[in-house]
């Protein structure tokens, strides 16, 4: 499972940085463009370190930040669209697997929480 999130993390960065350029060079755009690359990109690398957490604590931390970033992921894309920088169509599959791997990291963040009292 692992290794599969850390694949899927990775391609979800790949498809939002791929997506920031059908934006168009508008002043919003390129700060949208800027944003989703910085914290799309930022759930790869995060979950990464959740792989090697040397602590109960320093995972869920670590996990913490990759839900914040996928969130934000989130809140970018659909601005995007609420803007009509973009269309549905073209951001539906990465808005559906942010949606997944929030759900997947929530979950994962409360077992840990829970296994750790």
């Amino acid at each position: 499972m692992k290794e599969q999130l850390k694949r899927r993390t990775k391609i979800f960065a790949h498809n939002c940085v791929k997506i920031t350029e059908l934006l168009p060079n508008t002043y919003l755009a390129n700060h949208i463009k800027m944003q989703l690359i910085r914290c799309s990109t930022s759930v790869a690398a995060n979950y990464r370190a959740t792989c090697v957490a040397q602590s109960k604590p320093s995972f869920i931390a670590k996990i913490s930040i990759v839900i914040e970033e996928i969130d934000e992921s989130n809140f970018w894309l659909e601005f995007a669209l609420d803007e009509n920088l973009i269309r549905k169509d073209k951001i539906e599959s990465l808005l559906k697997e942010s949606s997944e791997l929030t759900a997947i990291f929530m979950a994962s963040r409360k077992t840990a929480s829970i296994n750790n009292k």
